[in-house]
């Protein structure tokens, strides 16, 4: 077990919250962690790091079978601009490497958001590492966090993907309702990699790169 993995099991135990650790590899699908887990799909928690000013970061907890609404974070937050930081930037702050990072073990004590629709259900997070997670209670898990509680998502809308690619999922986070996604992703990335991937608008694993990130656009639109 890797240095991540054992400081998220460390920070659990510390917490006195009741959690069982679940361990499986990678995997293609939210449905499928969620089959390994136990758990619906709407109960796999990703965490997302999220800028709300120059080196001022929070976590916000979103259900697998949602994504962040970037207008209702800000007007939760009562800020004008938010925006996801890069990958070097989200392990410097946590120690976490994408798809991994979870608010137990992270280096930096952040402030936690979490969406509404989380509460009052069993849920599985992520413990550290790749295909590591822990099921606990989801208001144990708020309590334990000290996490705000708040409309702060939008159901994930798929659509079909680009004929020559049936490999890739789309990246709704860049679409509004009713509209075909501007951008697709690797469909065997974590939930956490893909919404991460959207934030920054890039995706290196597909050769595709934006000048400028179009969630980062819509955060601040």
């Amino acid at each position: 077990m890797d240095d991540g993995a054992d400081r998220a099991r460390k920070a659990l135990a510390a917490s006195g919250m009741a959690y069982e650790i679940t361990s499986h590899g990678r995997v293609g699908s939210l449905e499928e962690a969620a089959r390994l887990r136990g758990v619906e799909p709407s109960g796999i928690v990703k965490t997302l790091v999220v800028r709300r000013a120059e080196d001022d970061h929070l976590f916000v907890l979103v259900p697998g079978d949602r994504e962040i609404s970037w207008p209702k974070l800000r007007a939760h937050l009562g800020v004008n601009r938010v925006s996801m930081p890069d990958a070097e930037t989200a392990r410097e702050v946590t120690g976490y490497e994408r798809g991994t990072i979870t608010p137990f073990g992270s280096l930096r004590a952040l402030p936690v958001v979490a969406d509404a629709t989380l509460t009052g259900r069993t849920v599985s997070i992520g413990a550290g590492a790749h295909g590591v997670a822990a099921t606990v209670g989801a208001d144990a898990l708020v309590a334990v966090l000290e996490a705000e509680v708040g409309d702060v998502t939008d159901p994930v809308t798929l659509a079909d993907p680009p004929p020559s690619r049936p490999d890739l999922l789309p990246r709704t986070h860049l679409a509004g309702p009713g509209k075909a996604p501007r951008r697709w992703v690797l469909g065997n990335m974590s939930g956490e990699e893909r919404e991460e991937e959207v934030g920054r608008g890039q995706d290196s694993r597909i050769g595709m790169r934006t000048p400028c990130s179009a969630a980062v656009r819509s955060a601040m639109s």
